[in-house]
């Protein structure tokens, strides 16, 4: 497999008042079943960051203290990556199902970024308890 396509299911749009998701009216009906979950995780795409020069970067200035100078990107949450895919756990303020509008109070992307999944947070998949970091 050389190529994979992916297809933008919405955007992140941020204005002085709110931060919301907006999707495509023809996912709209993929959330039915979502109400009851408060956190979903949100798959986007590192839209300012996605040019040749930016998918050859493997090696990056460390942001951790004590840690090596140069990291791998994979060990960094580092947006110049071979794939700029973004992954965020938001809190859900509230869903409109007939505009497929989900708000919330933050999410670490730009107005307009790419949407290219929603899964529901699910603590008995998505937690770690006791994870370990480098020191």
């Amino acid at each position: 497999m050389s190529k994979l396509v992916l297809n933008p299911i919405g955007k992140v749009k941020i204005t002085e008042e709110k931060m919301y998701l907006e999707l495509l009216p023809k996912y709209i009906p993929a959330l039915q079943g979502l109400q009851g979950f408060n956190y979903i995780n949100i798959f986007w795409w590192f839209s300012e960051n996605d040019y040749s020069e930016a998918r050859e970067i493997i090696e990056v200035p460390s942001p951790y203290k004590g840690s090596p100078d140069i990291m791998g990107v994979f060990a960094t949450r580092s947006p110049l990556r071979p794939n700029p895919i973004g992954l965020s756990i938001i809190y859900v303020s509230n869903i409109d199902y007939e505009k497929g509008i989900i708000e919330t109070p933050y999410i670490d992307a730009f107005n307009d970024t790419p949407i290219i999944d929603i899964k529901p947070y699910t603590p008995s998949i998505d937690k770690v308890d006791n994870p370990s970091v480098p020191e």
